[in-house]
């Protein structure tokens, strides 16, 4: 019979002594180690890289669509602007047409050498040539008067009515004037 035992385990190397590192295992296996370190830190610097341009790019595109949602909004705020400008010029124009047409209660606009009726038809108020620098002449009801700014003039038409006419303002081409009448007292 054969002895089987001895010839499972040879007896140049026993079985203990592979798995107990040597120096120069001990060398490649550190040099190992080294290099996948080495190798996973490049390869997660680049891959890092990577990531970034990708989210560089997308950041690139959202700034340029908010760069063009921006001049469009701008755009349509000018445009908003002008037409509100517009209005603004048409709806003053449209009011002072309407206080030509209908002047405040009892203020009258009175251009050179023009006569208006007023107090209810009790008083003729008419402007005497243009205005000069510091005063007007008035004719009220026949009789010339030079009336400052401001200046309140009180008429008596007939005994039972007292009216007066006061000029707020003037310049060269017209005066404004505010005339009243109330019974006497």
């Amino acid at each position: 019979m054969s002895d089987r035992t001895n010839m499972s385990h040879p007896a140049s190397t026993p079985p203990r002594r592979r798995l107990i590192p040597t120096d120069n295992t001990r060398f490649v296996i550190a040099a190992a180690c080294v290099i996948t370190v080495v190798c996973i830190l490049v390869g997660g610097h680049l891959y890092g890289r990577y990531l970034s341009s990708l989210d560089m790019g997308g950041r690139d595109n959202a700034i340029a669509e908010l760069r063009a949602q921006d001049q469009k909004t701008k755009r349509e705020l000018d445009a908003k602007s002008a037409e509100a400008t517009e209005l603004q010029t048409k709806l003053d124009k449209a009011q002072a047409a309407l206080s030509a047409i209908m002047p405040s209660q009892n203020t009258f606009n009175v251009e050179p050498n023009q006569a208006v009726v007023v107090g209810d038809g009790r008083l003729t108020v008419g402007l005497v040539g243009s205005p000069n620098n510091e005063n007007v002449t008035l004719d009220i009801n026949g009789k010339q008067q030079q009336v400052d700014a401001g200046q309140v003039i009180d008429v008596t038409p007939d005994a039972s009515t007292k009216c007066q006419v006061q000029v707020q303002s003037f310049d060269m081409f017209k005066a404004v004037l505010v005339a009243s009448c109330k019974p006497a007292q």
